[in-house]
């Protein structure tokens, strides 16, 4: 994946989320914190997301002007933010009396694939970063963004791919790598709605995929996929506290927690599809299509009738305008079938890696749903995971039911 030098963990890749640089102030502290670590002799390599609710504002302003905006129009615009923040960032570190450089992502030497609005990268040559390392500058590179040598087009990551920026870039630096943003690191519950929620002091890198995968934000899943990959630890912590967070890494020791965390989502789309014909091929020619669109789908439900079958699957909010196009392609080859789209479910997860050397996990997490009278949707499960697609206005009060039934709080 990428052309790395010889490891030197004397380098550090730190990452600051949007709600760290959302204003001057605060991208006048993020610029002390590069001056801090370079100050003790460590070389410095920092990734930057977009201002704010930056981001946002852009996809608003692109839909306005055009309701399907142009994945290959909205990279160009979209790769705009991180830019403007990693020049801000540099600017306040100059005025501190250090030395830096800002690159855009295809500078850094991201090379990606050609997917627009949600590539991956392929590899990276940090030449002009590695140069600018040994002058003694902090280097600034501009997250979520790439370069696609296919197209010879700018691309960009997918949301939250600023993680996987870092991630990469500590990958090819042979560098530690530090995540920060506005929350204290991973913790057994969302804090915001279970109070008494702890901090999680290490987590497994497989974990930490599953967490991601159902909805945790404090790391982008791909992230963590090229993180186990390259065995890259991450430490994901505060920008405005120096309180030790999480790390993620390999596993150690025998025994490991059954239940880590309670995980939950509250963007879930189900299509619900019906008169699909009975007949080999129908599935494939569905997820075909959908594969096509790079849409991410979660779970998967199947039941066979009389000729026909009902087939239902998940997709995130963002993609479901993807997941129409592709229904509609696929059914050109399979014939017309009924959908129906419900917009009004979440996903509660839970997440352990014990879970796999101990039976009722799945019993317990039901009959607690129960007794709140929650209706369980859809239901899937992996070796460390067990995931509910409930009613979105319930997804709080389960997500607090749950915590409490695998005494998941601070003690």
């Amino acid at each position: 994946m990428s052309t790395a030098p010889e490891p030197s963990r004397e380098t550090i890749v730190m990452k600051f989320g949007g709600s760290s640089v959302a204003d001057p102030d605060k991208i006048r502290h993020v610029a002390e914190r590069l001056v801090e670590a370079r100050g003790r002799g460590v070389r410095v390599v920092a990734t930057v997301s977009a201002m704010g609710d930056t981001t946002d504002g852009l996809l608003e302003l692109a839909r306005q002007v055009s309701p399907d905006p142009h994945p290959r129009e909205l990279d160009m615009l979209l790769s705009t933010g991180e830019r403007i923040a990693c020049a801000l960032v540099a600017m306040a570190v100059h005025d501190l009396g250090y030395e830096a450089v800002s690159f855009t992502g295809s500078q850094a030497g991201i090379m990606t694939d050609p997917v627009h609005t949600k590539a991956k990268i392929r590899e990276i040559t940090p030449v002009r970063v590695i140069e600018a390392l040994d002058r003694g500058q902090i280097v600034l590179v501009a997250g979520f963004q790439g370069f696609s040598r296919d197209t010879m087009d700018v691309t960009t990551l997918g949301r939250g791919g600023t993680d996987a920026t870092a991630v990469a870039l500590a990958a090819a630096l042979g560098a530690s790598c530090e995540i920060y943003s506005d929350v204290l690191g991973v913790f057994t519950a969302d804090p915001r709605i279970v109070p008494d929620a702890r901090k999680l002091e290490r987590v497994s890198y497989e974990e930490m995929l599953e967490m991601s995968a159902a909805g945790a934000k404090v790391l982008m899943l791909r992230a963590v996929e090229i993180a186990r990959n390259q065995d890259v630890p991450v430490h994901a912590r505060s920008t405005f506290s120096d309180e030790p967070g999480t790390w993620v890494q390999g596993a150690e020791g025998l025994e490991q927690a059954i239940v880590s965390a309670v995980t939950h989502s509250e963007d879930e789309v189900l299509f619900d599809l019906r008169g699909v014909p009975d007949r080999p091929g129908s599935a494939a020619a569905i997820f075909e299509a959908v594969a096509v669109e790079h849409v991410n789908v979660d779970t998967i439900l199947q039941n066979v009738g009389h000729e026909s079958a009902e087939l239902s699957f998940s997709v995130p909010q963002d993609d479901v305008h993807a997941t129409r196009r592709a229904l509609a392609r696929a059914q050109e080859s399979i014939g017309p079938i009924e959908i129906d789209e419900v917009s009004d479910l979440g996903k509660v997860a839970l997440v352990g890696a014990g879970m796999r050397s101990h039976p009722g996990v799945a019993a317990r997490m039901f009959r607690t749903l129960a007794d709140e009278e929650i209706n369980l949707r859809l239901i899937s499960t992996s070796p460390i995971k067990v995931t509910c697609l409930i009613p979105r206005v319930d997804v709080p009060r389960a997500v607090r039911a749950l915590h409490e039934a695998f005494s998941l709080g601070a003690e």
